[in-house]
């Protein structure tokens, strides 16, 4: 799942939202894959059930595998405040989503993809880890030699005005410090993360 390459409208259209972002086919299809779509749709799914979809959609929005999912969930879990919100945060201090947040990368998969190719850098050293956690503080930038790529500037030039408010951008420098771990009502990812966290303590 961390590197998902099937057809990302029909995951959109399972969940009933473009999770991957603006999604033609979805607007036009707003109903689940298959046959039976329609009728699907109206179908009511078990306490179970919707459990698991929420924990599916949040590993598919940030791209992660299920080992790493629950290793984070039991490091929310070991954290003071509320789990599920935690857990968001944790998810939002990763990396490759701090880099597509400041809109370096237009995806997050593309935010990955540069990561690993070592074209960003964590207060001034490469990190080649898209797991990696930002912590408060930390200045998260283009390298030098990656300035140009036209992947970046591309992204960059189309990057929206509405900054979030636990980032600082730099478009001069290219970089960006992460000032705080966003607080839930920040995040705008549709996740009941509740669900998440009852489905893992059972």
């Amino acid at each position: 799942m961390a590197r998902y390459r099937g057809p990302k409208s029909k995951i959109a259209r399972k969940f009933g939202e473009p999770i991957f972002g603006p999604d033609k086919v979805f607007e036009h299809k707003n109903y689940p894959p298959g046959m039976h779509g329609l009728s699907a749709k109206r179908r009511k799914k078990s306490e179970y059930g919707e459990q698991l979809k929420e924990k599916q959609k949040a590993k598919y929005t940030y791209g992660i595998l299920e080992k790493q999912f629950r290793g984070l969930f039991k490091k929310a879990s070991a954290s003071k405040g509320v789990t599920g919100e935690v857990l968001l945060q944790l998810l939002e201090s990763r990396l490759d989503n701090v880099i597509f947040r400041m809109g370096v990368a237009k995806t997050r998969a593309a935010a990955r993809q540069f990561v690993s190719h070592k074209h960003i850098t964590v207060n001034g050293k490469v990190v080649n880890i898209p797991s990696y956690s930002v912590k408060p503080g930390d200045i998260v930038g283009v390298r030098e030699k990656s300035k140009s790529l036209e992947e970046i500037t591309t992204s960059l030039h189309s990057r929206r005005s509405s900054n979030y408010e636990w980032l600082e951008w730099n478009g001069d420098l290219m970089s960006g410090k992460f000032l705080n771990r966003p607080e839930r009502e920040e995040i705008p990812e549709n996740i009941k993360e509740q669900l998440i966290v009852e489905l893992y303590s059972k």
